[in-house]
């Protein structure tokens, strides 16, 4: 019997006489026996798995993240996991400016929200990106989703100042032989 529910069946009905002995018969029984109820049992390993967010690889993902109205911006499960977890978190009390940064962390946004002073305005930057993000007009729908309606959004990026870029290329020269697109040269900020 190759099956781990095939043995265990054998030892609990082995006291029993019919099963003293391991017939032909009796053996193949138990071993087909055996074998579906080893099928069910790694079905409803992997269901157990995929029911729970902290656990979920594949399509338990999929179906949590078709609840939302936005996908998270995170590829990796673990990553897809952490997102999720984020948005689940967004209650009554997700409003506080710890609570909002720590929601677009958690799904995976580069983006840090800040007050400005200015009642009812927020700024959003994005601290380790020069220029406009990749996908910001999917970010920026997130982000809206997460702050709270009333509040005015400015965002605010970033690119070389005149002075960074003096130090790094003393000459008009220097810029042309790297051949860089104005895009590119306005986020040579490293």
């Amino acid at each position: 019997m190759r099956g781990d529910s095939a043995r265990r069946m054998w030892e609990m009905l082995a006291p029993l006489g019919p099963y003293r002995r391991q017939g032909v018969y009796t053996a193949g029984e138990l071993e087909g026996e055996g074998q579906a109820l080893d099928g069910v049992a790694a079905a409803l390993e992997e269901l157990e798995r995929e029911a729970l967010l902290d656990t979920a690889e594949s399509y338990g993902l999929e179906a949590m993240e078709e609840l939302l109205v936005h996908r998270p911006v995170a590829q990796t499960p673990q990553d897809r996991r952490g997102a999720l977890s984020a948005l689940l978190r967004i209650g009554g009390d997700s409003f506080t400016l710890a609570a909002i940064n720590d929601n677009l962390r958690g799904c995976g946004l580069n983006a840090q929200v800040s007050e400005t002073g200015e009642p009812g305005v927020v700024e959003v930057r994005f601290p380790d990106v020069p220029g406009i993000p990749e996908g910001f007009d999917r970010m920026r729908k997130i982000i809206e989703d997460i702050l709270p309606c009333h509040l005015k959004v400015n965002y605010v990026y970033w690119y070389i100042t005149w002075a960074l870029m003096e130090e790094r290329f003393p000459t008009w020269g220097d810029i042309e032989a790297e051949g860089h697109s104005w895009e590119a040269l306005e986020k040579l900020v490293r």
